[in-house]
């Protein structure tokens, strides 16, 4: 019986990297595995992942921004550049462990005529000068769109991305052919009812997620008018 190739130090050194931020992301109870789950569109999978809960542990959203932003002490930065409230608080900890010390902006999201749309505020346009290098920051990357508008918008301001650091990747998509780095890389598959190989085996349908979505209303208080 012939012995298993030996993988290389570098990927070994990956993929140990990866099952500690796996189980990291999982003490969050972000990570969510080795089930089959109803997502809020409807596709069928065996893993998801709650953004909502990624950042929400400091020392562990600490951690994971410096080994984010030693990644990329090699390149200059003067600006972290991110957007939603998960990749904001972990941008914040990547411009802390940076040895540039650069300044943090964000980004907001919307749509504009049924497309995706990034946007940056006004203060933050004159921080975004000619040659100004700008690592960006996100934490679920599935499809690349946001990163590359981000991009685009950076470029249209005359500023330079060196870079795109996140918490996971899904996707091996390109983003514009600037470096990425994750600290996971993973996809898991999603399927319709119909062609769901978990609903074929019988395995019970998880509907908890959708469920906190249809039955939980964010909590609020209002003003008074007296």
């Amino acid at each position: 019986m012939s012995a298993a190739p030996r993988k290389e130090p570098a990927a070994l050194e990956t993929e140990v990297r990866e099952k500690i931020h796996l189980e990291i992301l999982k003490r969050t109870g972000a990570y969510h595995a080795n089930d089959h789950v109803l997502l809020p569109s409807g596709q069928h999978t065996t893993e998801y992942i709650e953004k909502t809960l990624v950042t929400t542990e400091p020392s562990f959203t600490e951690g994971l921004g410096a080994v984010i932003a030693k990644h990329f002490a090699q390149w200059p930065v003067d600006v972290v550049l991110s957007t939603g409230p998960g990749a904001l608080i972990l941008s914040h900890c990547v411009a802390r462990a940076h040895p540039s010390r650069p300044i943090v902006v964000y980004g907001m999201k919307g749509l504009a005529g049924g497309k995706r749309r990034v946007t940056l505020p006004v203060e933050f346009q004159r921080l975004m000068r000619e040659r100004t290098k700008v690592l960006l920051v996100e934490d679920l990357v599935s499809s690349g769109t946001t990163l590359n508008l981000l991009i685009d918008l950076v470029e249209q301001l005359g500023a330079q991305v060196v870079g795109v650091g996140c918490l996971w990747r899904r996707t091996s998509v390109e983003v514009n052919g600037k470096p990425v780095f994750s600290l996971v890389s993973r996809d898991f598959p999603t399927y319709s009812a119909e062609d769901c190989p978990l609903c074929r085996k019988g395995v019970p349908l998880n509907e908890e997620f959708v469920r906190r979505r249809a039955h939980r209303r964010p909590s609020s208080v209002q003003e008074s008018k007296t």
